[in-house]
């Protein structure tokens, strides 16, 4: 099953385009990178990457891979599609392939993507991967997704925006710890509110993102053009 997120950005499409297509400004808002890098690429070949995720404090996990964008559609949209593997012993991720798409409206841009992947580790990855890295990884992109549409919409920058989140966590668990110093009932009593209220405007949240597309959707076809890229040495 492959993971689509979708949102709404009321912005210019050339922004969204900006933030999400330059390396250094994309890690800054996607929570499944730490650090993104344009590696040397032969003029007229697809752009090669390097991208690495921290798994642990001291710990990172890296990977290589291709991507290639249609700036100028007949249709007036856009797409980028990439392709990308990870040899690291610690990434469950093996390898998949995905891609972006840049659907203008009148007043903003429908931005959204699918992408899927392989496991690794055999049964126990797959098994892993079901039930926890790729909810997990579905909730990171969506919750992202609102990060960016933050940046574009209101100005928080990612940066505030991981404080505000981190913020509001914490009060969240305090008042269910200091209910729960009261008594069980009044800690379930102060649980409910801490998970259905809604995050603050200013606050990323998952759950403002489309998770499932309203119609079939299919992958540009310049995402079959990609080759797959051996890890530079």
């Amino acid at each position: 099953m492959g993971l689509y997120v979708e949102t709404f950005i009321r912005a210019e499409l050339e922004e969204v385009w900006a933030l999400s297509q330059r390396p250094e400004r994309h890690r800054r808002w996607d929570l499944r990178f730490t650090d993104i890098t344009a590696l040397p690429t032969a003029p007229g070949d697809p752009q090669r990457f390097r991208y690495a995720t921290r798994v642990l404090p001291f710990v990172q996990v890296s990977g290589t891979g291709v991507s290639a964008g249609e700036k100028h559609r007949p249709d007036g949209t856009r797409t980028s599609a990439l392709r990308f593997r990870s040899t690291h012993p610690l990434s469950l991720l093996a390898e998949g392939s995905g891609y972006w798409r840049y659907v203008p409206a009148r007043a903003g841009v429908r931005f959204l993507t699918g992408y899927d992947y392989a496991p690794r580790w055999g049964r126990f990855g797959r098994i892993a991967d079901r039930a926890v890295f790729r909810p997990l990884m579905g909730w990171a992109t969506a919750w992202s997704f609102d990060r960016l549409r933050l940046w574009l919409e209101r100005g928080v920058t990612p940066e505030r925006a991981f404080v505000h989140a981190a913020a509001e966590t914490v009060l969240r668990v305090a008042c269910v710890a200091g209910a729960a110093a009261v008594s069980p009932v009044a800690a379930l009593a102060a649980a409910v509110p801490a998970v259905l209220v809604p995050p603050s405007p200013l606050t990323p949240a998952a759950r403002r993102c489309r998770r499932a597309p309203a119609t079939a959707v299919r992958a540009p076809r310049v995402l079959h053009t990609l080759p797959l890229v051996e890890e530079p040495r």
